[in-house]
């Protein structure tokens, strides 16, 4: 039989998506499933992004130029100019999801066997992008006890050698929903610029920041233009994660000029979903504000509902829609899985994500799960409950 590559057998199952066939079994055996494990909103996409596809008077469904349609770019231009990021439409270009952006990033600054150093737990997927690039991850962990809150600068210079070439956030972040202050944006500035490496952010849920506090990207840094990175998607601002639209910004000349060698590689990113994504840029601020409104609402009653549990620790996140919990029991991956096949109360139970495959580092996050608060309400508050009632109940849970 033909081999399959080393890179393939290393690549990372989905820890938001490995346990889908027993939530499918559980929902087969007649149970109600309540999917907080992944971040897919169920907040409606703005109408006007609907009836753009609609009204597309298109004969022909053709390319897109590989960077992305000029009009788009320039509304996304104006769109980060209102969020005090001072860019042109030459700084960015149109890509197939952040997904694409941190690949076309990634195998712009590195080569097979760099590094880049990421805090974690960090967005699972980094690990598979990672490895498609050939780079090696290098963690360094933030705590629970600390909120997630970015490690101390003597911990990050102690990781950087000749094969370090960036630092990579997720800012809100995923999985834990943990806003970096400009303080803490400065102090990796500082990093990045004494060592001559890139800084890498992925700025997906900037709309997302709860409790007064506000986002800062790193493009707002002053004299970070060669060495910022930027990822941005609409999937979750707009609740428009099929249309797998997202961008890539930098001011760095030659790291654009190479990332759009990539974008011709493979093309050019979707069209009708580029239509769609240039009219969602013309929604309302009260669509902001509403959502915003919505998640925190739902952030408070799960996050308050997880720490009201015996044994169980949940950090409040500024940002973002996610929260990682601790919990009481042997194994959290055992414990999810437990949860689709063997339990339920009054015909219902949740999915959650096992936190160990958002960490690097190996026998992390083995306690710890990630929820996402992308339910009705009165779902969540189901699911504290039904969380509750299992941990009475599961034979691992550790009172």
């Amino acid at each position: 039989m033909p081999a399959i590559s080393l890179k393939g057998q290393t690549m990372p199952e989905s820890p938001i998506r490995k346990l889908a066939p027993f939530a499918e079994a559980a929902s087969f055996q007649g149970k109600t499933v309540y999917h907080l494990n992944i971040g897919q909103p169920d907040i409606k996409t703005p109408p006007e992004a609907i009836e753009a596809v609609k009204k597309a008077n298109l004969e022909i469904l053709s390319y897109s130029p590989s960077d992305g349609f000029a009009s788009y770019k320039e509304k996304l231009a104006n769109y980060y100019a209102s969020h005090k990021i001072d860019i042109t439409p030459d700084d960015l270009i149109v890509t197939t999801g952040g997904s694409e952006a941190l690949l076309f990033a990634l195998n712009s600054i590195t080569d097979p066997g760099d590094e880049v150093i990421i805090p974690e737990p960090f967005y699972a997927n980094y690990n598979g992008f990672s490895i498609n690039a050939g780079v090696t991850v290098v963690p360094i962990t933030s705590k629970i006890e600390e909120e997630f809150a970015l490690p101390e600068v003597e911990e990050f210079e102690k990781l950087i050698t000749s094969d370090t070439r960036a630092i990579m956030i997720c800012n809100p972040g995923n999985p834990t929903g943990y806003l970096y202050s400009r303080e803490e944006l400065e102090k990796l500035k500082e990093i990045c610029l004494e060592h001559d490496l890139y800084l890498i952010a992925d700025e997906v849920y900037r709309e997302f920041a709860y409790d007064g506090v506000t986002h800062t990207s790193i493009m707002e840094l002053e004299d970070l233009e060669e060495h910022a990175i930027v990822v941005d998607s609409v999937s979750k601002r707009y609740s428009m994660c099929g249309a797998r639209i997202g961008c890539l910004i930098s001011k760095n000349n030659a790291l654009m000029a190479t990332a759009l060698k990539f974008a011709q590689a493979r093309l050019s990113p979707p069209t009708m979903a580029q239509i769609a994504a240039e009219q969602a840029l013309q929604t309302s601020e009260s669509y902001y504000e509403e959502v915003k409104t919505e998640y925190k609402e739902r952030r408070d009653i799960l996050v308050d509902g997880l720490n009201s549990i015996e044994g169980v620790d949940c950090p409040k996140p500024k940002g973002a829609f996610y929260a990682v919990a601790q919990l009481p029991v042997d194994n959290a991956e055992r414990f999810a899985q437990w949860l689709l096949s063997a339990f339920e109360t009054n015909g219902k139970t949740i999915m959650v994500a096992p936190a160990e495959g958002f960490y690097a580092t190996p026998g992390m996050g083995l306690n710890q799960v990630r929820l996402a608060y992308v339910l009705e309400k009165d779902k969540l508050r189901e699911s504290v409950e039904i969380l509750r009632e299992a941990l009475k109940n599961y034979p691992g849970t550790l009172l």
